[in-house]
């Protein structure tokens, strides 16, 4: 398709415009239009790019965000190893450090760097000819991963360079800022999943989720801090570096400053002791760099450590307090949580009153106890965390906390299943997870109820109309016609799709049901041997481990939820008002009949649909390269399948090729 000249010219205008301010907005914080302004503009771009993709390019600002999950990260070797620091914990092991380098280079004299330490993870960014080519995490220092389609959708990296270079590698630290981290453990902590137990690690955990889509969402950001390579040659200082990054579109850390001697680095560390609280990131310490590359060259490294560098780390800010209770409180998902409930202590700038303790197993290895003094600490805006217990202070009476055997909020049965360390409440009417249970039980792969999505079910449970899956089943029209947003046909309409439901296939209402471990395939493999809802609800231990994929976890959690006295009162009701699941034939075999698939890469079209398209015809898609693989179907950007498969001298097929030995009749 030929693309008019002046759209081209439009939309190099408006990338350049976009990477501006940007870099304005994410980097120097002093935007110049409003975020309605921005959005115009990334619209237009986009509306461009969708009009005439041959115009998208790896650098423009909507590819920030990648596309299909990866299946992996390749390995990358790095062109010059990424040491660790030595650490030093007082002013007199900094002078020692300084003593062994003056007898390494005697009668040199040198200036310092000092710069605060950022608490993430560490990034090597390579760019060839302006752009971003590879982002690598730092593995083991010699190895790492390459992380590139998630380093895009942190915004404060440049994909394109303001400068042309040819070449260029860079090193950096990513973090969560606090606000993220925080927002992200009280959504982890509302759907019961773990929490984090501090931003290196949520950071870390980001970076190498295989959807950048996830990644995107956790708002990470990055300061940058050394060039390993650059056309024309690496700055003569660290102070250089810091400059020239910068000017290069990078973020830089704000508190770092160029000081003489080290006695100036001793006041820079004094000085940011309280400061470093103001920062958006995590810090623990302060680094202190010889400033002069020369003099660095000079002493080189350890098989660990550069012998040019060190970090200052400061003393903990661990407070005691007393443990006055520790309660449960149990999250969306139905995970139990311990809580302590703590006298108020005053912590960097609030007062702490709770701190999490994770899961039961964590608080069995600490040992807290009702009564303890413990030590806490927190970090900004982070959930405190109880790091220890003062036992010279325990009471004598003091007893072992004891998990209780019933859910505070409804009263059933707390569980763990298998090996996990999780307790869990798997009643579906549980106040505390009846919301979420709703809105999967109503999905679209499960009973499909049109109109009962994630905002109409927290609206209706909101004003009482809703408690549990079985007062689905209950409502009336008349209470919902009134409602803000809800007229006569919406209201009938979802009451024909509850009404809908009641005959739905057995393996839709078994996925529906939410049991923890069953997915559609696992409730498609018990479907198809019990038949009925009645044998379901007997299905014994035994019967389920003698099923394809079914293995000792998964029947754990399905003979725990059947037998639960709670799910055999709700399955009584739904059958009382009409709930009757049926057991769906499968289709006659298609031409696809006994041949296995697995997909890698980009493909013209979704892996739901290529997976409904081969299931539809008969075929089977596996969920990894085996010697039980037919053919593995190959798109853009595969992934590391692709070589497993050609090690196994496995068919490998287009799309295209598919779709024609689909034709052919397999």
């Amino acid at each position: 398709m030929d693309i008019p000249s002046y759209v081209r010219k439009r939309v190099e205008e408006l990338r350049k415009e976009i990477i501006r301010h940007e870099y304005l907005y994410y980097v120097l914080n002093k935007p110049e239009i409003t975020d309605e302004e921005f959005d115009k503009l990334m619209k237009e771009l986009q509306s461009w790019e969708r009009k005439y993709p041959e115009l998208i390019t790896p650098d423009s600002p909507t590819q920030r965000v990648g596309g299909a999950p990866l299946e992996g990260f390749e390995k990358v070797s790095h062109s010059v190893p990424m040491l660790s620091l030595e650490n030093a914990y007082s002013f007199e092991e900094l002078k020692e450090w300084e003593e062994r380098a003056l007898k390494i280079v005697p009668n040199e004299v040198w200036t310092y760097v000092a710069e605060l330490k950022i608490d993430g993870l560490s990034i090597s960014l390579i760019y060839e000819n302006g752009i971003l080519k590879r982002g690598a995490t730092r593995g083991d220092g010699i190895v790492g991963e390459d992380v590139t389609q998630n380093i895009k959708t942190i915004k404060v990296i440049p994909l394109r360079l303001q400068e042309n270079l040819k070449f260029l590698e860079v090193r950096g630290e990513v973090y969560m800022p606090w606000e993220a981290f925080t927002k992200l453990n009280q959504e982890r902590e509302k759907e019961g999943e773990a929490l984090f137990a501090n931003p290196r690690n949520a950071a870390s955990g980001s970076l190498r989720l295989l959807d950048p889509k996830i990644t995107a969402k956790r708002n990470l950001k990055a300061y940058f801090y050394s060039i390993v390579s650059i056309d024309g040659g690496v700055p003569a200082t660290q102070k250089d570096i810091l400059i020239k990054l910068k000017n290069l579109g990078f973020p830089t850390n704000p508190l770092w400053e160029h000081l003489k001697n080290l006695k100036e680095v001793e006041e820079f560390i004094e000085k940011n002791k309280e400061k470093r609280f103001d920062m958006d990131c995590e810090s623990d310490g302060i680094v202190i760099k010889i400033n002069e590359r020369a003099i660095q060259e000079r002493l080189g490294s350890t098989a660990k450590f550069p012998r040019w560098c060190i970090a200052y780390k400061y003393p903990s800010e661990a407070k005691e307090t007393k443990v006055k209770d520790i309660i449960i409180q149990i999250g969306r998902t139905g995970t139990a949580t311990p809580v302590a409930i703590l006298e108020p202590v005053h912590i960097k700038g609030s007062t702490v009153q709770r701190a999490t303790l994770h899961n039961y197993e964590d608080l069995k290895r600490k040992d807290i106890r009702v009564g303890d003094t413990v030590l806490v600490e927190k970090g900004g805006d982070v959930i405190p965390k109880v790091v220890g217990v003062v036992l010279e202070k325990r009471e004598k009476t003091s007893k072992p906390f004891q998990m209780p055997e019933n859910c505070p909020e409804c009263g059933g049965k707390l569980i763990r299943i298998g090996d996990e360390v999780a307790f869990r409440c798997t009643n579906p009417s549980c106040p505390a997870i009846a919301q979420e249970s709703i809105i999967h039980y109503a999905k679209r792969n499960a009973l499909n109820i049109e109109g009962l999505g994630e905002k109409s079910v927290s609206q209706l449970f909101e004003k009482g109309l809703i408690k549990d899956i079985v007062s689905i089943y209950k409502l009336k029209k008349d209470s919902l016609v009134g409602l803000p947003l809800w007229g006569e046909k919406k209201a009938q309409n979802l009451i024909d799709q509850i009404e809908k439901s009641k005959k739905a296939p057995l393996h839709k209402f078994i996925f529906g049901l939410g049991i923890r471990y069953v997915g559609e395939k696992a409730a498609k493999t018990i479907a198809n041997y019990v038949k009925t809802l009645d044998k379901f609800m007997k299905l014994t231990k035994e019967e389920l481990l003698s099923l394809p994929e079914i293995g000792e976890t998964m029947a754990l959690s399905i003979i725990s939820f059947i037998r639960s006295p709670e799910v055999i009162k709700i399955i009584e009701e739904l059958k009382s008002l009409g709930v009757e699941p049926y057991f769906e034939e499968e289709e006659k075999k298609g031409p696809l009949e006994n041949l296995t698939f697995l997909i890698t890469g980009k493909l013209p079209v979704s892996r739901e649909e290529a997976k409904n398209i081969i299931e539809k015809n008969g075929g089977k898609v596996l969920s990894a390269v085996s010697k039980n693989l037919s053919y593995l179907i190959v798109g853009e950007d595969p992934g590391s399948k692709l070589k497993k498969a050609k090690e196994l001298n496995i068919n490998t097929i287009s799309w295209e090729e598919f779709l024609k030995l689909l034709q052919k009749g397999g």
